[in-house]
């Protein structure tokens, strides 16, 4: 009989101690910690969203984007993103390089091509591609380019639209984003934040 009332005892601990642990960890402290990304951070808490000048969500800051047409080439209206190997391009759902190593035969090829067509598409010679023209990041995600890759695509940008080379450079080095802490890493250009603004000239 005492043994059957300990049982029951220690089972109903246990189910207190669950339900307890549920409403702290599982309610409260999701919903104190959602309202504190909320209030210290509202950007970042909802998903880096970009929106156009009218208001309307284009695009995340943290998820590169192509732009081509229907059948996947490129518009030369626009500036260009980097290569992606996640999915069919830049799916947030995919997220992955394509693991090739540098000595790999259909990288090297893959990388050839591209440089190829890069340079055709912009009217440059091949030496003058950089690599992440022709690279996709290991996250296949990465929304920026080098400032080297978006001075590559000015002529060809401002042919299409009609524009000054002088007034498309200016809109590029408007856009480059320093170092983090001023030494980490690269200099960048968001592609997605240069073409809105490329959008407004």
């Amino acid at each position: 009989m005492s043994s059957t009332r300990t049982i029951v005892r220690t089972h109903w601990v246990a189910v207190r101690a669950m339900l307890v642990f549920t409403a702290v960890l599982g309610v409260a402290y999701t919903l104190v910690v959602t309202g504190i990304g909320q209030l210290a951070m509202p950007a970042q808490a909802n998903g880096s969203v970009v929106r156009d000048g009218d208001g309307t969500v284009v695009g995340s800051a943290l998820i590169g984007q192509s732009f081509a047409d229907a059948d996947g080439e490129p518009l030369p209206e626009w500036f260009q993103p980097r290569p992606s190997a996640a999915g069919d391009g830049y799916d947030g759902g995919a997220s992955s390089g394509s693991n090739h190593g540098p000595e790999n035969a259909d990288l090297i090829a893959a990388i050839e091509e591209r440089t190829a067509q890069v340079a055709e598409f912009n009217g440059v010679s091949i030496d003058e591609v950089p690599a992440d023209a022709v690279t996709a990041s290991s996250s296949g995600l990465d929304p920026h380019i080098s400032p080297e890759y978006a001075r590559l695509q000015v002529a060809r940008v401002a042919a299409a639209r009609d524009l000054s080379e002088a007034d498309v450079e200016q809109l590029v080095e408007s856009h480059i984003q320093g170092r983090d802490l001023g030494y980490l890493g690269d200099e960048t250009v968001d592609v997605l934040r240069l073409n809105l603004a490329l959008a407004e000239l």
